[in-house]
């Protein structure tokens, strides 16, 4: 008797990591570094670089292991995908693999009594953890196009900016995701005091919310200081932009306001109230590439 979880210990594993340590290295990341995002002594990944552990040639050549290989390569690289985010992503396949794919066939030859049983699924890839780091990992893409972006500080208001995304099934702040203590010019400079984390947005995660809850499908928000400029500027980038009261409280001025094809919200001040646009993407990454084309 031999459990497809020991192939994948025996079999995919030991290659996976090999190819994953071989990627990292060849992006400039140090043994030191790769040891520490795969969580295994500078030693091994000497050996899986070199080719001191034996591969399962089937996992090799698979074109989906290789591909995913490359992908959590770039992303732990720069930065934008966590351990934890590249691991979701290596049990997701892996669970794939194990649904009457490849390793479903591995297991077939080493138990030939499965043939008959194969394709059942265990796992569920659309899980609400790989949902939120995907949506981390974006927020994180975003941000690094704003702080490479020249010229963006200028346009972040007196109350700071945020960059938020909400995860597909958000029904509330938890499930948003933005920059704790908000995105603030230092000195002409982008500044982003820590990474992303859910929850931590109030005032862009509930606009953002009141605009999916009013036809709008955007998953993500950025806002920006206000001026009649800016707002045609943003117009001239083929964007609709569309006004609300800001004398009125934020949900209730835009649940007033034909908000399902807007693209920018803004309201232009009141007694107290700084004048602010709030740009709507389908994702933190486009909302950004927005403000990098402003530019």
């Amino acid at each position: 008797m031999k459990f497809v979880e020991e192939l994948v210990v025996e079999e995919f594993l030991p290659t996976f990591r090999s190819m994953l340590a071989e990627r990292l290295r060849e992006r400039d990341l140090t043994q030191s570094e790769v040891a520490s995002i795969l969580g295994i002594s500078q030693s091994a990944v000497s050996k899986y670089a070199h080719g001191g552990v034996a591969r399962n040639e089937a996992v090799l050549n698979d074109d989906r292991v290789r591909e995913l290989a490359d992908e959590l390569a770039d992303g732990l690289a720069t930065g934008d995908l966590t351990p934890v985010g590249a691991l979701v992503e290596v049990e997701i396949l892996i669970r794939r693999l194990e649904r009457g794919d490849l390793l479903a066939r591995l297991h077939e030859e080493a138990v030939p009594g499965l043939a008959e049983n194969s394709g059942y699924d265990v796992h569920d890839p659309d899980g609400a953890l790989r949902a939120a780091e995907r949506t981390r990992s974006s927020v994180r893409r975003g941000l690094r196009t704003l702080e490479t972006t020249s010229g963006f500080a200028g346009l972040i208001p007196n109350v700071g900016s945020n960059l938020v995304e909400c995860t597909p099934d958000a029904d509330g702040i938890d499930d948003v995701a933005g920059v704790p203590g908000r995105i603030f010019d230092v000195k002409g400079r982008t500044t982003v005091p820590g990474d992303p984390e859910f929850g931590v947005s109030g005032h862009v995660a509930s606009v953002l919310l009141a605009a999916r809850q009013n036809g709008s499908d955007a998953r993500a928000a950025l806002n920006l200081r206000y001026d009649a400029e800016l707002r045609d500027r943003l117009g001239s980038l083929g964007l609709e932009t569309v006004e609300f009261d800001g004398e009125t409280d934020t949900e209730s001025a835009i649940a007033s306001v034909a908000v399902a094809e807007a693209d920018v919200l803004y309201q232009t001040g009141a007694m107290g109230i700084e004048p602010i646009t709030y740009l709507l993407a389908p994702d933190a990454e486009t909302a950004a590439e927005h403000v990098r084309d402003l530019l």
